[in-house]
């Protein structure tokens, strides 16, 4: 059922994929189209176009949507893509929790999952993950064969840099090929990618970022991290690791402080945590959020500037159609900093001519990594591709 990468001297086969791609994104993106519509779009012959159609149609990846009428001649027959045709397993692991979802084509969660844990080492991880896989074919009654991979997220830096060492690293897994010992457990091709991208990706399939091809994503998880997408694939730097923007930086009453001890959820709960509250998950947040509590506002007051300062860095360095902030913070709490956070004036997105808010708040929801994981195979899936290594 899946697309796969192609070897690189199969170039007819490669380029049959890549256009498979091209008349799936573009269903993906449009919604129920006809066979011009797309050959217009894509650059493909209507010959072509048919003939994809047809062969995505008797696989199981398309069907007949219904008729559009206008213009002259028959009615078009439109085409949509059906979301029971394929299912991806997403994995987010964090310093005290494994959390799972399965989803369709359309980013409809068919179960999702989160199990506390006391430790996040190699060991003990990769056992509870196919567990839960286990467990979310049996409770959604999804067979295997359906799905089409499997993303496994977590928190960067990957490698050992000059930020290794911080708290919202997982111990244990340094030098781990963490791809290869996935994909053995699990038995299907997987993805290994940091949270931030993941999320960032999990907007595109089923968030704000759905008519978006580049922007950047704002992740709050643990620490904070940025989410690079362009041209609909996740920029990831030379060794993976590019948007580590929680080390970057921000103003903080009167000086300069890491971002990430500033805006983070981890700045959050060690702020609140020195009020006498111990807020633990994000209903605890968002309770604190409506009452608003001392230290919450506090917090928010000097989180604002510092995440200022961080879309002016992001805008004018990557000049993307928006900036998104999302994660594992209540949605209250995300659109209230999306609406007061002040936006720079000697921005590049500072434009008359935009189509959409430079700041948006995300709506993936506080599971956004997670579901971000299987997106990343779903849109592996469904973005044309030559195959070539990036």
């Amino acid at each position: 059922m899946s697309l796969p990468l192609l070897p690189p001297g199969s170039n007819a086969e490669r380029s049959r994929a890549y256009n498979r791609g091209l008349v799936l994104g573009h269903v993906r993106r449009a919604g129920a189209s006809g066979r011009a519509e797309i050959a217009r779009a894509s650059g493909l012959s209507t010959q072509a176009v048919s003939n994809i159609i047809g062969e995505l149609v008797a696989e199981g990846w398309l069907y007949e949507a219904g008729r559009r009428t206008g213009g002259r001649g028959l009615p078009a027959v439109t085409y949509a893509i059906d979301g029971a045709a394929g299912t991806a397993f997403g994995i987010e692991l964090r310093p005290n929790a494994v959390l799972c979802a399965l989803i369709d084509l359309d980013g409809r969660a068919l179960y999702t999952d989160r199990v506390a844990v006391s430790r996040a080492d190699p060991g003990h991880v990769v056992q509870l993950v196919s567990q839960l896989l286990e467990r979310a074919l049996s409770n959604s009654r999804t067979k295997v064969a359906r799905v089409l991979g499997a993303g496994v997220v977590m928190p960067g830096p990957f490698g050992k840099t000059g930020l290794s060492g911080f708290l919202t690293e997982l111990p244990g897994w340094e030098g781990l090929d963490a791809q290869a010992l996935f994909a053995e457990v699990l038995d299907m091709a997987v993805t290994v990618e940091n949270d931030a991208n993941a999320a960032a990706m999990a907007e595109r399939v089923s968030g704000v970022a759905a008519g978006l091809s580049s922007y950047a994503f704002l992740y709050f998880g643990t620490g904070i991290g940025l989410g690079l997408v362009s041209g609909g694939t996740i920029f990831r730097g030379a060794f993976g690791n590019a948007g580590e923007i929680g080390h970057v930086p921000a103003p903080f009453e009167g000086g300069l402080k890491p971002l990430e001890e500033i805006a983070s959820r981890m700045a959050l709960t060690t702020a609140l945590r020195g009020a006498g509250e111990a807020a633990e998950t994000v209903t605890d947040l968002d309770r604190l959020f409506e009452q608003r509590h001392p230290a919450m506002m506090a917090w928010i007051e000097g989180a604002r500037p510092a995440l200022s300062h961080a879309v002016h860095i992001v805008e004018n360095l990557y000049d993307p159609e928006a900036v998104i902030m999302g994660g594992a913070l209540p949605a209250r709490l995300l659109q209230h900093l999306t609406d007061t956070t002040p936006l720079p004036s000697l921005s590049v997105s500072n434009r008359a001519d935009r189509n959409c808010p430079r700041l948006l708040a995300g709506t993936a929801g506080r599971m956004t990594a997670t579901h971000g994981a299987a997106a990343l195979v779903i849109n592996q899936t469904l973005t044309p591709s030559l195959g070539l290594a990036t």
